[in-house]
């Protein structure tokens, strides 16, 4: 099986004036997905890790039981397949001896490696939706951006009401993420008063969405719902549609993909969508990532970033506080008890215990855009327990 790996040196070794030995290295491992469909989240995944370790060892390192750790980031592409995910599992577990891994992205992917980490004691901090991420019987699994269960009926009570939808089809990819999410969306738009009258379901790879689009058309939707597709299938099921002469909304209630929609599918064919953000670009410590994530990286920031650099910089103070990076069961002890830390996108905690049997699921702000004239701008500002209100 061909496989890529790339280890990222974030930091010279003496850069900083501080020297450090062949065994103070922690090592962290990236299971994302590089290339693909789904590259545009794997890459905020990737960026975020990275930027997060950049920052320590610019700092002179992770201080811990009186060394100084550099911190080296080891990561493999998944290409959003299980199988992937799983030979890049046992690789940084048992060659790489990693015991914090961040990703992956995809819910099959996340499943599939879930007893690997769980029985070795790994700390992983996934993006995946599925319900059989989170559990009491998995303590060492960790959520880092909210999902349709926490934002969905919030954004779509939002949009509904504003908008005045009454009828919507979706597309959802057919692989354990996009069932999920198919549930967790039409449970929310009917709460809310619309009628999901079409559902298409459709492989990852596939490129011409003309055939599913032209089924749906035909049911007289206001409106076509584009949660969690990659971004690029995203793209060209806007430019599909409105090739097709489809003058509805759009609308994304997950998965952050606005730049990327706008790459594929134009600015004409991307204006007035609806999309679901992670970021306000106008809130400071978010405007300072940005500008980080410029300075670093020659492509646009995708919304899921800031996600994964706060969690790796949350594991890392949890590690800072045990006091080790051997004892994992110490460190999930000191991390699921952060509350209220100061991240890129806002307050951070950890909740879900009412719905999950733990507090390991992200609590964080969130936000429904417009996108104008390729941008996305503010119109609700939301919270888990507040709802969407208008900006």
């Amino acid at each position: 099986m061909m496989f890529k790996k790339t280890t990222v040196a974030v930091m010279s070794l003496c850069a900083s004036g501080v020297v450090y030995a062949a065994d103070d290295t922690l090592n962290i491992g990236v299971i994302a997905t590089i290339s693909g469909a789904g590259a545009g989240w794997g890459q905020a995944v990737q960026h975020g890790a990275e930027l997060a370790a950049k920052e320590v060892n610019e700092a002179g390192g992770l201080d811990v039981s009186g060394k100084k750790y550099k911190v080296n980031v080891i990561t493999y592409d998944d290409k959003y397949q299980a199988g992937e995910a799983v030979t890049a599992v046992n690789r940084l577990v048992h060659q790489d001896k990693v015991k914090f891994i961040v990703g992956p992205v995809g819910s099959a992917a996340a499943v599939a490696i879930k007893p690997v980490t769980e029985k070795n004691g790994v700390v992983m901090s996934t993006m995946a939706f599925s319900e059989k991420i989170l559990n009491a019987q998995s303590p060492y699994t960790f959520r880092a951006n909210v999902t349709t269960v926490e934002f969905a009926q919030a954004q779509i009570n939002w949009v509904a009401k504003k908008h005045g939808i009454k009828k919507i089809g979706s597309f959802f990819p057919n692989d354990e993420t996009g069932l999920q999410v198919s549930k967790d969306v039409e449970k929310a738009y009917g709460n809310a008063g619309v009628e999901l009258v079409g559902k298409e379901f459709y492989e990852r790879d596939r490129v011409d969405f003309v055939p599913l689009l032209t089924r749906l058309m035909g049911l007289d939707v206001d409106a076509i719902e584009l949660n969690i597709n990659a971004p690029s299938s995203a793209g060209l099921i806007v430019k599909q549609a409105r090739d097709l002469g489809f003058e509805g909304l759009f609308i994304r209630t997950g998965g952050p993909a606005t730049q990327e929609i706008v790459n594929v599918a134009g600015k004409e064919s991307a204006e007035g969508i609806l999309v679901h953000t992670l970021v306000d670009p106008d809130y400071a410590p978010t405007k300072a990532y940005i500008e980080l994530h410029k300075a670093n990286y020659a492509q646009a920031m995708n919304g899921f970033s800031p996600s994964f650099y706060d969690t790796t910089r949350m594991i890392f103070e949890a590690i800072r506080q045990a006091q080790t990076i051997e004892d994992t069961q110490a460190v999930v002890g000191k991390l699921e008890n952060i509350k209220d830390f100061d991240g890129a996108a806002g307050k951070l905690s950890w909740t879900g215990k009412s719905t999950y049997g733990i507090d390991h699921q992200i609590s964080t702000p969130f936000y429904v855009a417009e996108v104008v004239n390729g941008q996305e701008v503010i119109r609700a500002k939301c919270t888990i327990s507040g709802g969407c209100l208008d900006n």
